[in-house]
């Protein structure tokens, strides 16, 4: 998620915002210090910063999931985008299902990293959405990866999601959840201005 973040979000904010990123341990590492970690960010937050959490749904509930973030920020008073889209300081985000749906929503940036992946992609009715690939998205793209040759030992998944986030284009992308965390993005910047 980070490597991704680290070429995605440059492309959404523009060069007049900086962010930081911290990367938690996996997502049990996440939930288990969100609420602590907020406390501690709205100590110093300024009116002009905003806090994104971005979280894999992992085939969980993803409802429960998002009030789980939800009550974290909301413990430790902050205003997220879903209580109040005017005024806010934290956005709470889920990857529909996984991080690797937005690489295969971006046939384009694969096909540029991974020649050959795009006619493996078209062939397969799965992929088409997605945000609803079943199974797990990570082990889809690792398979569209390793039909055209990539990966045989198995995905890396950073060197992949460093190659493939530099490449994406934010308005082509088919994920839904993408494309929400585009417009989320946007949103704390217009807040912010």
């Amino acid at each position: 998620m980070e490597a991704a973040l680290m070429a995605i979000v440059p492309k959404v904010l523009g060069t007049a915002q900086s962010f930081s990123i911290h990367a938690h341990q996996g997502k049990l590492d996440l939930l288990a210090k969100l609420v602590a970690r907020l406390r501690a960010y709205r100590r110093w937050l300024l009116p002009t910063f905003g806090v994104v959490v971005i979280i894999d749904e992992d085939r969980q509930d993803c409802k429960a999931l998002k009030r789980r973030l939800e009550d974290a920020a909301h413990e430790a008073r902050l205003v997220t985008r879903a209580r109040n889209r005017n005024a806010f300081e934290v956005i709470n985000w889920i990857a529909i299902e996984e991080l690797e749906a937005w690489f295969l929503g971006d046939a384009d940036a694969l096909e540029a990293t991974y020649p050959g992946t795009r006619r493996i992609i078209a062939r397969r009715r799965d992929l088409r959405d997605p945000d609803r690939v079943g199974g797990g998205t990570w082990e889809a793209l690792e398979a569209v990866l390793q039909a055209a040759g990539y990966h045989r030992g198995g995905l890396r998944k950073i060197e992949a999601a460093r190659a493939v986030a530099q490449r994406m284009n934010l308005e082509r992308n088919q994920s839904r959840s993408f494309q929400g965390l585009v417009r989320a993005l946007r949103d704390t910047v217009e807040a912010a201005n």
